[in-house]
């Protein structure tokens, strides 16, 4: 793996559900912010259908207020949520129109999202529908959003994105070195408290995420990274 690239100035990070960026990439978006970079969160549902026991109508508005104080502690004031139905988001032409619309007002030059494969690593379990829709419709739609020919009803076409960077796919090319920010990315994931109150068990943020980037980042060569997939937008 190389060192991430970080010659840009604005980004989107685009995840299906509330808590998707936390498990690790929040730790890379917070050093992103102490640059004097500017990230933007985009999510295409309000995480309403994630918690056992508790209806979607009261699970919604409660997951998007963790979001929004999750996203402050990485210094990221920018939320915003496209309303797709969680636990069956599709893969097509609605969502790529959400999100070219979405990237033709937002002006990124890197757009962040999570991994479309269909597991978690090689042999890990099995990826989340919504996530594998929403990551393959970003690439896509990156490029929707360039063509005025396409979604013309979405404004005019933004040809500025010039990477899109994939976390937690089997194939990361790039890292980012997290050693500073860690602690940051932690305090974002414990954020969610009523979602991961749900889960059961005795799932500590610190634990989880401390031996994932500790892992990635002996790889990289420094005390803990996050690793990425870069695709380069032509």
């Amino acid at each position: 793996m190389q060192p991430m690239p970080e010659d840009w100035g604005r980004a989107v990070a685009v995840v299906a559900h509330p808590d998707d960026l936390e498990y690790g990439v929040a730790s890379a978006i917070a050093r992103w912010t102490r640059q004097g970079k500017q990230v933007a969160y985009l999510l295409a549902t309000k995480g309403e259908a994630g918690i056992a026991g508790m209806p979607p109508g009261e699970a919604g508005p409660l997951r998007v207020e963790e979001e929004r104080r999750s996203a402050a502690i990485v210094g990221v004031t920018e939320v915003e949520f496209l309303n797709h139905q969680d636990g069956v988001v599709e893969y097509g032409v609605p969502l790529r129109r959400d999100l070219a619309a979405a990237f033709r007002k937002m002006q990124p030059e890197v757009v962040i999202t999570t991994s479309f494969d269909l597991t978690w690593g090689e042999e890990g379990p099995v990826n989340h529908a919504d996530h594998r829709a929403v990551g393959l419709a970003v690439l896509d739609a990156c490029r929707d959003a360039a063509n005025g020919w396409v979604f013309p009803e979405a404004g005019p076409p933004f040809t500025g994105i010039r990477s899109v960077y994939v976390a937690g796919g089997a194939s990361p090319t790039h890292f980012v070195d997290v050693t500073d920010t860690i602690g940051a990315g932690i305090a974002s994931l414990r954020e969610h408290s009523a979602y991961l109150d749900g889960l059961g068990g005795e799932f500590d943020p610190d634990e989880f995420l401390r031996n994932m980037a500790g892992y990635i980042g002996l790889g990289a060569g420094c005390e803990y990274a996050v690793a990425f997939h870069r695709y380069p937008m032509g």
